[in-house]
């Protein structure tokens, strides 16, 4: 079976990580001193959250003893208060290995604990600090109860720059043999978004199809519609040509294979780009977000974006060029 290469071309040390140079730094400080409090990492997904514990947990106690003082757990999979009171307070309770002063319990998307977890869960940090230190990591730290917020230091990271995805998606198509254009690494960054595991993942599957990575392959391997497809159905919509916008709707559809939500979030990127006057805009998102809300309450995705569509050709009458 062909490797995972987001985790063939994972970080091993914090030196390797990418785009998080101040957050970096901070882990090495704790590194340095072989010591550091409970820690909070926000941020969006594939910005090195879970690479940067484990970086730091590698660092902190040597490619030896890592594994045995180090434990990863995501919090989606068992969201109540039973894994606090079984897999976490056995784990933190119980001494670390080696000549270690403490373990590591790194808990993914912990925003998913629910609240009586999230009480319990302060409860065990707060007892069992001088045998386990936590790392949480959530997407958004509004969800985290405000206790746990307290105990740890709060790192926030951020969406990687452009130049990082490039740099690493040359050298793993160097490394894997792929021979990418310069146009298909523009079209990485528009489907990735600073997404550094979506990019590499984007390129894999890619590389399934063919050496030569251009951006026809990446669009059809992951059901993204061309941007300037994306353009001409809003175009076609807010000049009135709404029979034009319905069929490349059903283009889009059928060539792509997309679901409505996700035709949606790539609708709301190139609402911005356009250049509707900016009061139009703001009733072009309003309708967007009516359009979206009906589509997760169940309603066809189809007809809830013709909907749209027709509300845009009514709204600008025709007259947006």
């Amino acid at each position: 079976m062909q490797e995972i290469w987001t985790e063939k071309y994972r970080p091993k040390t914090l030196e390797e990580v990418v785009g998080q140079e101040e957050i970096v730094k901070r882990l090495k400080s704790y590194v340095k001193i072989k010591n550091m409090p409970h820690l909070l990492f926000v941020g969006p997904a594939g910005t090195g959250k879970t690479t940067c514990a484990i970086a730091l947990a590698r660092e902190m106690y040597g490619e030896e003893l890592w594994r045995q003082n180090f434990q990863e757990l995501n919090a989606s999979d068992e969201r109540g208060i039973q894994i606090v009171r079984t897999k976490i307070k056995d784990f933190a309770r119980t001494a670390p290995f080696g000549e270690a002063r403490f373990k590591i319990l790194f808990l993914d998307e912990a925003d998913a604990l629910t609240a009586d977890a999230q009480a319990a869960l302060r409860r065990t940090m707060e007892r069992y600090s001088s045998t386990c230190r936590f790392i949480l990591s959530c997407n958004y730290s509004s969800k985290i109860i405000d206790p746990i917020q307290s105990r740890c230091a709060v790192f926030r990271f951020t969406k990687l720059r452009a130049e990082d995805v490039k740099k690493l998606m040359l050298r793993i198509a160097e490394k894997e043999g792929l021979e990418i254009t310069d146009d298909a690494l523009d079209t990485l960054l528009y489907i990735s978004e600073g997404d550094m595991r979506k990019a590499i993942n984007t390129l894999q599957v890619a590389a399934s199809f063919s050496n030569k990575i251009d951006p026809e392959v990446l669009y059809k391997s992951t059901s993204t519609a061309r941007p300037e497809e994306v353009r001409k159905l809003l175009t076609d919509a807010a000049e009135g040509r709404f029979v034009d916008a319905r069929n490349t709707l059903s283009e889009i559809f059928n060539t792509y294979g997309m679901g409505g939500e996700d035709l949606i979030k790539q609708l709301h990127r190139e609402i911005y780009r356009m250049t509707f006057p900016d009061d139009m805009k703001v009733k072009i998102i309003e309708a967007l977000s009516e359009c979206e809300y009906r589509i997760v309450e169940g309603g066809s995705e189809r007809i809830q974006l013709e909907a749209f569509l027709a509300r845009l050709s009514y709204l600008s009458g025709g007259k947006i060029g």
